[in-house]
């Protein structure tokens, strides 16, 4: 990996780290409040809301400014969201500025690979970020579950600042004013993130420009026959598994009876999974096979909905583990084929854009899905069991997508996979 690589991981580390941090805050606090559960459950949407609203403008920005410069910028706003949860602002509101500095920060993390990394080196690449990601999950929702506990939350209340009183009297607010100190240390990280010779591409200004540009570099890779069958399978994954945070905190707390501290081990089960899963692909998938792997989302899918029966953490924890391992086995080479076609489509930075509206719109779309069955009454059990079947149907019918296209663009696609193999060695 060239010079730079292990800079841009330790930054989306700490980054990634606080904002699944303060997920678990941010659902502490609202249960302290006794907010409403879909409340609770709202969190993951809002977080992905400016994803699909500022999804034309981010991806031009993040080509047109330093992408280091601009992730930077990122974890500024994500430092502004987390004061504003902890001064009072509602949390549903300040998790989504937070969501704000997230979808600035994505098209310029995955895009920076693209410009810093050659094609054979992707796989790799995502590789080793998704399973860095997916530490900074498990430490991230570790670390926010024992922020808030019983144990390390009164050492933090205990702390004072002499004639300063900053109004922290909730261990809550305790672990959110922690995870500041996390964000400044991911932007400055930031900083040190080398320049790439790619050049910068010009930022237009006129909002009609950036949003027909952006609708272009959408349909341009939905008609793509391998980019379509790509971007359908991580958009359903990260749609799934950007809910699945909470549906394992759900299912903890009315299956075995679980706190938010104890049950964020069991969100870390599935992320140690899911870490195992992306590793191994990495070390055994080719660029050019990535399509094999889409019968494991029907199988996430499946196993999501076995997990209502089950009422023993020794049985959930292989369960959690194979769910995990499911979805990171399916991930990474099916984003690398992705980010492989957007780059030979468009710029880098407008592929990952288009990449993370669908991905996140799905996340709106599942999350606003399963907030509105808690909100309707519908017991966490029925709430994951039509959430997984929803999940195995639309995997099925992406496994049928890929084979028609087989069959009926058979050249198009062979010649495809062609410029994969060539590429991807």
């Amino acid at each position: 990996m060239k010079k730079g690589f292990s800079t841009i991981m330790a930054a989306q580390f700490f980054s990634s780290l606080a904002d699944n941090a303060l997920f678990v805050a941010g659902v502490e606090l609202l249960r302290g409040v006794a907010a409403p559960e879909w409340h609770r459950a709202a969190l993951v949407p809002m977080f992905a809301l400016f994803y699909v609203v500022l999804a034309p403008f981010v991806g031009a920005f993040a080509d047109a400014v330093p992408k280091g410069r601009v992730m930077f910028i990122s974890n500024a706003i994500k430092i502004v969201g987390c004061l504003l949860m902890l001064f009072g602002t509602h949390p549903l509101l300040a998790y989504a500025v937070v969501g704000l500095g997230a979808a600035a920060y994505s098209p310029a993390k995955y895009g920076i690979l693209t410009e810093l990394l050659p094609a054979s080196q992707l796989v790799k690449a995502n590789g080793w970020i998704e399973g860095l990601t997916i530490g900074s999950i498990i430490l991230g929702v570790l670390l926010g579950g024992q922020l808030v506990g019983p144990k390390i939350a009164p050492l933090l209340l205990d702390i004072d600042f002499p004639f300063f009183d900053a109004g922290i009297d909730t261990p809550p607010e305790a672990a959110i004013a922690s995870l500041v100190l996390v964000y400044i240390v991911a932007a400055v990280i930031n900083l040190y993130i080398p320049r790439t010779e790619a050049p910068l591409q010009p930022f237009d200004l006129r909002l009609a420009v950036l949003v027909r540009e952006f609708a272009e570099c959408n349909a341009r890779l939905w008609h793509d026959k391998l980019g379509q069958i790509s971007l359908a399978t991580t958009t359903l994954f990260w749609g799934a598994g950007g809910n699945l945070r909470y549906i394992v905190l759900a299912w903890a707390a009315a299956a075995l009876g679980y706190t938010t501290t104890q049950a964020s081990g069991l969100v870390g089960v599935v992320a140690i999974g899911t870490a195992a899963g992306a590793l191994a692909a990495s070390m055994t998938m080719k660029l050019y096979r990535a399509t094999a792997v889409i019968p494991l989302g029907i199988g996430m899918g499946l196993t999501l909905i076995l997990m209502i029966f089950i009422s023993h953490v020794w049985v959930a924890a292989p369960f959690l583990m194979l769910l995990g391992a499911f979805g990171g086995f399916l991930v990474v080479p099916m984003n690398a084929l992705l980010q492989h076609r957007g780059h030979n489509l468009m710029g880098a930075g407008r592929s990952i854009a288009v990449q993370n509206f669908n991905e996140q719109a799905c996340i709106l779309g599942l999350g606003a899905f399963y907030a509105g069955m808690t909100r309707l009454g519908l017991s966490a059990f029925a709430a994951i069991t039509l959430f997984g079947l929803v999940v195995a149907g639309v995997m099925e019918a992406i496994r049928r997508w890929n084979a028609h296209n087989r069959r009926a663009h058979h050249d198009e696609v062979q010649r495809l996979l062609a410029i994969a193999r060539t590429d991807g060695h």
